[in-house]
């Protein structure tokens, strides 16, 4: 499915509100002056609202997308899309996408 590529600015949020933070970004490949992220590279998640046990299965700690781009790779890998489904560990709730660059698109 095709959308915009993620880059080092883009936001990345748990589902219950913690920011995800890229740590594996490829910086040979610039978007609008930032490095892009690829699908193998993990989030780390910091602040989620998930409690911890016995009143939850949180917080969030890291987070990985399973699918990105099938068309347009780096260094022979997919990037992160607009369009990527992600989850986070230990919850198994989903990443979100909120905010990212609407330069440059790819499938």
């Amino acid at each position: 499915m095709p959308g915009f590529l993620l880059n080092a600015s883009s936001m990345v949020t748990c589902a219950h509100g913690g920011m995800a933070k890229a740590t594996v970004l490829f910086p040979k490949v610039l978007v609008k002056g930032q490095p892009v992220i690829l699908v193998t590279g993990l989030f780390q998640v910091a602040g989620c609202a998930m409690p911890p046990p016995p009143a939850g299965n949180g917080p969030c700690l890291m987070g990985q997308f399973m699918v990105g781009s099938t068309k347009v790779l780096a260094n022979g890998l997919p990037l992160l899309l607009q369009s990527s489904q992600g989850i986070c560990a230990p919850t198994g709730t989903p990443l979100i996408i909120g905010v990212t660059q609407t330069f440059v698109s790819a499938m």
